[in-house]
């Protein structure tokens, strides 16, 4: 888009098992620009036909506030093929999922074309294009939280893969022999990392229990953030090791840890990398909260959709803008 063409609009929904969320987001000289936003619960107990009519629903709302939205993206939980534009497998979203379509029926009700992104890549795809991460040309990210999520991106761009699973960091090994995971495999980051493994580490109820001992000075606590992010930095120098990255961003709940976390983590990192200057990359925590995999996914949709799409940017032309705000709800225009 040059800067003589007017600015495109475009809609991201975010599907969780809580809340459906959406946002409306500008693309205008080069930049990109969040304008609205809005959050409804999910319609879980309807099982699948009613949350994709949902997200059909709460689309076309979102497009009456604000006229022009040319494309759209969806945020998955999970795995979907991205060819046929259905699910195949969410985690935390009972019915039966495999092999429904999602992207055809909310394309039909929008009237605008739509692409399927799993949540973690489009939390990492807005990070890139207008928070934390924004200005490299190679990221890592992970989001910590009932999962450890994750996305790569080379060359300004999001690596997906032949079918969107490309980034899964919290399912590469780090110990043999460790525990379970949720996705089958023994001694994955996530079976350290993930919220409930950090409450056990840490002897609390929750994971967020577990940051406000720890802050308090709780030796207990404080050990067991320190053994999860020795497991965390094994994983990021992992990942450092292969990608070399500008960036690692770290977003999700758990990130609220902070220093409690990412410093065990860091002196991992130190340890480990010996290919790389890890000095040349930066560990920083996201921007956009929880409103980032919203955000990606609408920007996913224009970057994939046919119809005024918007092409990534090219390998060394990665600008550096100055941060995108996250607006409060307004009444659209």
């Amino acid at each position: 888009m040059s800067p003589s063409e007017p600015a495109g609009r475009h809609l991201g929904l975010d599907l969780g098992a809580t809340n459906l969320k959406w946002t409306v987001v500008e693309h205008a000289d080069g930049a990109w620009q969040a304008l609205d936003r809005g959050q409804v619960l999910t319609r879980v107990a309807g099982g699948p036909d009613a949350i994709v009519a949902q997200l059909g629903e709460i689309g076309r709302e979102a497009m009456v506030r604000w006229p022009g939205v040319s494309t759209a993206g969806v945020g998955i939980p999970g795995l979907y093929d991205p060819v046929s534009g259905s699910t195949r497998f969410l985690v935390n979203l009972p019915g039966a999922w495999d092999g429904h379509p999602v992207a055809g029926p909310v394309s039909a009700a929008l009237g605008v074309p739509v692409a399927l992104i799993n949540d973690a890549r489009a939390f990492g795809l807005a990070e890139l294009r207008l928070g934390a991460g924004r200005g490299a040309d190679s990221m890592v990210g992970l989001t910590l939280g009932t999962g450890v999520g994750g996305v790569i991106a080379i060359d300004g761009r999001v690596h997906q893969g032949h079918d969107g699973t490309a980034g899964e960091i919290g399912h590469q090994t780090i110990d043999p022999d460790g525990p379970s995971c949720n996705c089958g495999n023994h001694g994955c980051l996530e079976a350290f990392a993930r919220a409930d493994r950090i409450a056990e580490a840490c002897g609390t109820a929750t994971a967020e229990e577990a940051v406000e001992r720890a802050r308090a000075g709780d030796r207990a606590a404080l050990d067991g953030l320190e053994r999860v992010g020795r497991y965390l930095g094994i994983g990021i120098a992992n990942m450092i090791t292969v990608i070399s990255p500008d960036k690692v961003v770290i977003g999700g709940g758990i990130a609220a840890a902070g220093d409690l976390l990412l410093g065990p983590a860091r002196d991992e990192i130190a340890r480990r990398v010996r290919t790389t200057s890890v000095s040349a990359v930066e560990l920083v925590t996201a921007e956009l909260g929880t409103w980032a995999g919203a955000i990606g996914a609408a920007i996913h949709g224009a970057e994939q959709g046919p119809i005024g799409s918007i092409p990534a940017p090219a390998a060394g032309s990665v600008p550096a803008p100055a941060a995108g705000s996250v607006p409060a709800p307004s009444a659209g225009r």
